[in-house]
């Protein structure tokens, strides 16, 4: 049996951060979509993507294969329902195609658009992920189903004495380090993953979670819904932010109501605004539509995709998408969407060329040693700079 993560146009409404990734990449709670699903069924993934994405992430099928929605999260009883799936017979949540059973033959020419001709309703709500927002929005939901999915049977490792943890929902794995801060699991449950460090001073409310070989900085303040993904270094205050992993906002200045991709650097002292000051809705930079784009929400961030940067001091207006591979600094607040490759800020802005661009990112590889700056990431970050060029209008 193949269990294949499909990524229909919800690859689309999640841009930028689905350019260099397919949607069940996508890190939200502790683990991402794909993560999720492979501990639920004890089997490994492969991915029906864009093209510039496949060489990453491969397709593979079999005799039997399950397609399922990659920006679908799993849950019982979502996987009971499908389990129960003919040959042929597909699941949909209203008019989404969340999972369909298919041969061999018929998975070679798979179309999340085709009709299918046994089709199953679903009558929970799931937790969908399509929009950016969404990875926020609904990670204290994710939060606290990988922490019982992760705890299931285990027994937390002890931490030093010089720690306060209020409440009960907290658990370390062994080799995680923590010296004189506080955890208060009141509000939702804490996870320290294997090789991550808390440093003396900082106090962390749940839901939280810190993935392996990530560190927080001293005295740093840490809200819920959090997640720090891995090798991550995080410092001054945070608020319901989910950073993917390999980035670092190391310093004071304070992140909300955000998601960072991997490879991101904020600088020292950088803040965003998440609340408008008419307290009016938030909207964001949409790619389909070349618009922004009415969230719902009073409170959003900041949205930056891989590899973006920005320099100390910078001041993101409430709402701001960051493309990929975008370098931002100077005085001023830069504009609400900041195009994919661009170099500059408030006072204009410039193309961040492939070549420079690729010189960066073998440098920021190199301080990863099991991570390797290969033809594969080259590959796609050069389709996206192609893709993007109609973006970067200066």
């Amino acid at each position: 049996m193949a269990i294949i993560l499909f990524d229909d146009n919800a690859h689309q409404t999640l841009l930028p951060l689905t350019f260099t990734r397919p949607v069940a990449d996508l890190r939200i709670g502790i683990l991402t979509i794909a993560e999720k699903w492979g501990k639920y069924l004890n089997l490994s993934a492969s991915y029906h993507t864009q093209p510039w994405l496949q060489g990453k992430f491969p397709f593979k099928i079999e005799q039997e294969n399950i397609f399922i929605f990659g920006g679908v999260c799993p849950d019982e009883y979502l996987l009971d329902v499908i389990a129960k799936l003919q040959n042929g017979g597909a699941l949909k949540y209203a008019d989404q195609l969340l999972a369909v059973r298919l041969n061999a033959a018929d998975a070679a020419d798979f179309d999340p658009k085709a009709d299918f001709s046994s089709v199953t309703v679903l009558e929970n709500t799931p937790v969908i992920i399509r929009f950016p927002e969404d990875i926020f929005r609904k990670n204290d939901i994710e939060l606290r189903k990988d922490y019982t999915l992760l705890t299931k049977g285990r027994t937390s490792a002890t931490i030093d004495a010089t720690n306060i943890i209020i409440g009960n929902d907290f658990f370390a794995e062994e080799g995680a380090i923590a010296h004189c801060s506080t955890f208060n699991t009141t509000n939702g449950p804490i996870y320290l993953a294997a090789k991550t460090e808390v440093w003396e001073g900082s106090h962390i409310r749940g839901a939280f979670a810190i993935c392996e070989n990530s560190h927080v900085k001293m005295g740093s303040k840490i809200y819920g819904a959090t997640t720090v993904g891995p090798y991550c270094r995080v410092g001054g205050e945070i608020n319901n932010a989910v950073i993917w992993g390999y980035s670092s906002k190391g310093h004071e200045g304070y992140l909300g109501n955000a998601v960072l991709g991997e490879w991101c650097n904020i600088g020292a002292d950088t803040n965003n605004s998440n609340l408008k000051n008419n307290y009016d809705g938030v909207k964001l930079w949409d790619y389909n539509t070349q618009r922004f784009r009415k969230t719902g929400l009073q409170f959003c961030g900041l949205i930056m995709a891989d590899h973006a940067k920005c320099a100390i001091n910078t001041m993101f207006n409430t709402g701001t998408v960051v493309g990929v591979s975008a370098n931002v600094f100077g005085a001023g607040f830069p504009r609400n969407f900041v195009p994919d490759f661009s170099w500059g800020g408030a006072q204009g802005y410039e193309v961040y060329s492939i070549k420079k661009m690729f010189e960066t990112a073998e440098r920021v590889f190199a301080r990863r040693d099991h991570r390797t700056f290969d033809e594969h990431e080259k590959h796609i970050l050069q389709a996206v700079f192609e893709l993007t060029e109609e973006f970067r209008r200066f």
